[in-house]
């Protein structure tokens, strides 16, 4: 690699194209890379190399936002709403692994090409969007984490906000061990959620008939469910999520070949739908206990009026009276394990856009600093105003403002894996490209359908003056406006800059280029403390 020590090598990274300069410097420079080679022979074993960036994805799925819309999609549907988890969850493996097919084929991520192929201002805005879809994904995790203090410790809601603030230091704790132990801790931290949930299933007990048709028997009946639906629906897919595994998959060095990079992408489609499939099934068993505990014929009425509007405080006492203390407590723990392990994956999900986007590294302690100050100070006003309930109806929000900021992660993620002249022969075959977009539209259609439908209903139905609702309407469908321009803009628009392949296809191809050039790129490897690092020449 030529920035571990050889001074005459050629740059670690691909360069683009474009006439817009790419930077050779990894994020964190460091001379001792925790190389994680995969051997260069068919063997399933190789599997195993490859586990580890889908569980680190995977957290995004079982976050405290998943929770909440969980918890509530159940108390008041029941089993109803559990197809939209299977539908997202399928939805979610396919747009997950295109993700990581874009880092293994051209070895860059998502965000590093937007910088190559877009404008400046068109690239500037994309960046600005990522960076508010991490802060939104940030305000459940400190929210959750704040619920789970209070649960274990009778800590006051607005204390535990403050409170988390010192995930940063664990964070920093953490980074000193490289990306394979952190994929470890957090592998560890899933199957505890996963452990948890499970065993509050033995405790409540639910009708597997019912589930089971809530699985495959698609409706959206009763007030608010549609709006529901789109909440589960934005926390199930996020947009960061997007640009952290394709950068994730990096940090592997695989065989610079046809068949390494089929391979490549054959085994990471395998970890990560395990990975997806055990988020899958822990979202299923957060519905189903919910709707099982709050449908039940045995609830006090303070029980019921709990249910009515449940959120993740409600849930731990709740879970307390009618199951038992020990329930309350393993929901906890999977709520402070869920806060916690979302917050590391957050905070390098945003240090790579930063990266990617502006060409701009920050040190991994101030990048967490400033997004968890970000999603703190609004979490800690409506903590301190609307108390637990208010607490809970932000992480809605937080989850539909996701869903809202999908398609401008999405889109480009399509464009980007459906061209030859950036993936070549590895770009989506015809049937995936159809497939995912009409995934992406039906996304983007029911946004926009549950936006102009909302603000609508709120125009009709808020009292306001009539200057004051003519004011508010021509700026609202003015925003709508901007948005689907936006949106159309990005579909549209026709892909400029080519990629060099790390996957180059002929024998005098493959004779240009070295071992400088290939995998894995130590930003992604080594995700230590700067005050480790050795120092090093780059030119």
């Amino acid at each position: 690699m030529a920035a571990t020590g050889s001074t005459s090598g050629q740059p670690q990274f691909i360069a683009s194209t474009g006439n817009r300069s790419f930077s050779n410097a990894p994020l964190i420079e460091n001379s001792d890379i925790e190389r994680i080679v995969v051997p260069d022979k068919r063997s399933w074993k190789n599997l195993f190399t490859y586990m580890g960036p889908g569980f680190l994805v995977s957290i995004a799925y079982i976050d405290p936002g998943n929770f909440e819309t969980d918890l509530q999609a159940g108390a008041q549907y029941k089993y109803g709403l559990l197809w939209i988890i299977l539908v997202a969850s399928c939805a979610a493996l396919i747009i997950q692994s295109l993700a990581a097919n874009l880092g293994v084929v051209t070895g860059k991520h998502l965000a590093e090409h937007c910088r190559t192929e877009y404008p400046k201002v068109t690239n500037f805005i994309l960046w600005v969007l990522a960076e508010i879809a991490i802060v939104a994904c940030d305000i459940p995790e400190v929210i959750g984490t704040a619920f789970a203090l209070n649960m274990l410790f009778s800590i006051p809601i607005w204390c535990g906000v403050l409170l988390t603030g010192l995930s940063t230091l664990i964070l920093l704790a953490l980074q000193q061990y490289g990306v394979r132990k952190l994929e470890f801790l957090i592998a560890f931290l899933v199957l505890t959620i996963a452990a948890c949930f499970f065993a509050e299933l033995g405790y409540a007990k639910p009708a597997a008939t019912e589930v089971l048709n809530g699985l495959f028997v698609p409706n959206l009946k009763g007030n608010g469910a549609t709006g529901l639906a789109i909440s589960l629906l934005g926390a199930m897919v996020m947009p960061h999520n997007l640009f952290l595994h394709s950068a994730l998959v990096l940090s592997r060095k695989i065989p610079q070949s046809v068949r390494g990079i089929k391979e490549a992408c054959r085994f990471y489609l395998i970890e990560s739908a395990f990975a997806l499939m055990v988020a899958f099934l822990i979202n299923v068993s957060v519905i189903s206990v919910s709707g099982a505990v709050c449908n039940s014929s045995h609830l006090s009425a303070e029980d019921q009026k709990s249910c009515e509007n449940l959120d993740l405080n409600k849930a731990s006492f709740l879970l307390e009276n009618v199951l038992g203390s020990w329930s309350s407590k393993l929901f906890a723990i999977a709520l402070l394990a869920s806060g916690q392990s979302s917050t590391i994956t957050g905070t390098y999900a945003g240090q790579y856009v930063m990266q990617g986007f502006l060409d701009l590294r920050l040190q991994s302690w101030l990048r967490n600093l400033l997004t968890r100050s970000l999603a703190i100070v609004p979490s800690l006003i409506v903590a301190l105003i609307g108390g637990s309930a208010g607490a809970g109806r932000l992480i809605i929000i937080a989850s539909m403002i996701l869903s809202f900021e999908l398609p401008f992660a999405l889109i480009p993620l399509l464009k980007f894996t459906s061209s030859k002249t950036k993936m070549g022969t590895h770009a989506n075959s015809t049937l995936i490209s159809v497939a995912t977009w009409i995934i992406g539209s039906l996304i983007m259609t029911i946004n926009i359908y549950y936006l102009m439908t909302g603000f609508i209903k709120f125009l009709l139905h808020s009292h306001l003056k009539l200057v004051d609702a003519v004011f508010l309407g021509i700026f609202g469908f003015s925003g709508m406006a901007v948005y689907l321009a936006g949106i159309i803009y990005l579909v549209f628009r026709k892909n400029k800059e080519a990629t060099h392949l790390m996957a180059l296809t002929t024998p005098e191809s493959r004779q240009t280029t070295n071992e400088s050039d290939s995998l894995p790129r130590e930003d992604i490897v080594s995700m230590q403390l700067p005050q480790r690092r050795a120092t090093i020449d780059l030119d």
